[in-house]
């Protein structure tokens, strides 16, 4: 529960400084996924390191850092440094981590559903087992082509996938109801011929359970599940965006009052699983950790202007020639 708590604070403190740093002019966009936490860190605890395989979306903070990867990584990624594992070549969020089982994340909306299908497919065609692939998306999604696409053959091949929607009811600025004539996502599944689970994304505890028993049986070939954990997105779609022009602050304050942060320091210092000092404690050591690692990656070198044309075709090529 520890790991969870710990999980989540990085993951708003890591989207606070983002914000800020667009601010500053320091990072050309943000991305928030503040309302996002609990799921993530949930999916990222169930998510056995050295075994599965992830393919995540733009909004996978919190999930890739639960995942394995690195603070640094991630701040060399937003500010676009040489010292980034793509080379400073792509935009925010858009990480690259294979050696930890993380699959590139693709710009274009559901593609990673079939990239994942494949992924899973390649696993049952080897006869591996113990071995799950999951895939994150939004719900707006959903209304992509290639998302149908990868459940209905993933249902059909029973393949080893755990699809997670990470529902916070806003496909960019487009509400859910004017998406799909469903409440439940989750609904869906069945008309593949899949399990189905819907699950409350701001409660870090039953969103494990859901996500783990979903990966378990998927690793011993029980099969594909779609789970819908139901959050919210707190901030805007990204610092370029301006949720004021498509739904109230009161709606936002209202959400806010079921922050899965707050709400679940509360419920562990009321157990007795940690105290309130030893909380406070646990919130200045996460601030130091980020400051520094911002301070020190922001000092590191910028790509060199002549690597612009590398990372583009393999071999020593020279497009422009």
């Amino acid at each position: 529960m520890r790991l969870l708590l710990r999980n989540m604070l990085v993951q708003r403190a890591v989207d606070t400084r983002g914000f800020a740093l667009n601010r500053q002019g320091k990072i050309a966009i943000a991305m928030g996924s503040e309302g996002h936490e609990a799921i993530q860190a949930a999916t990222g605890l169930a998510f056995e390191r050295g075994r599965d395989i992830l393919f995540p979306y733009y909004r996978n903070t919190g999930l890739i850092l639960a995942c394995g990867f690195s603070l640094a990584d991630l701040f060399r990624s937003q500010f676009a440094r040489a010292t980034d594992r793509t080379g400073g070549r792509n935009i925010i969020n858009h990480i690259t981590a294979h050696d930890l089982g993380i699959a590139s994340i693709s710009s274009i909306i559901a593609a990673q559903c079939t990239h994942a299908v494949g992924a899973a497919y390649a696993i049952k065609f080897r006869g591996e087992m113990d071995r799950a692939v999951f895939c994150q998306f939004g719900e707006g999604a959903t209304s992509q082509g290639e998302w149908h696409e990868a459940m209905n053959f993933a249902a059909v091949a029973k393949l080893p996938i755990v699809f997670i929607c990470e529902n916070n009811h806003y496909a960019i600025s487009t509400p859910q109801r004017k998406q799909m004539a469903v409440d439940e996502v989750a609904t869906r599944a069945a008309g593949y011929g899949m399990a189905g689970i819907v699950v409350d994304g701001f409660d870090p505890l039953a969103s494990y359970e859901a996500v783990r028993t979903a990966r378990d049986r998927a690793a011993v070939g029980g099969g594909p599940t779609l789970v819908e954990a139901m959050c919210y997105r707190f901030l805007s779609h990204t610092t370029d965006d301006d949720d004021r022009t498509y739904r109230s602050p009161e709606e936002v304050a209202t959400e806010r009052e079921r922050d899965p942060v707050p709400a679940f320091e509360r419920r562990l210092t009321e157990a007795g699983i940690i105290d309130p000092t030893a909380l406070e404690a646990l919130k200045r050591e996460i601030s130091a950790i980020v400051n520094a690692t911002t301070d020190a990656v922001e000092a590191e070198a910028s790509p060199d202007a002549a690597t612009l044309c590398s990372n583009t075709y393999a071999g020593a090529h020279d497009p422009w020639i």
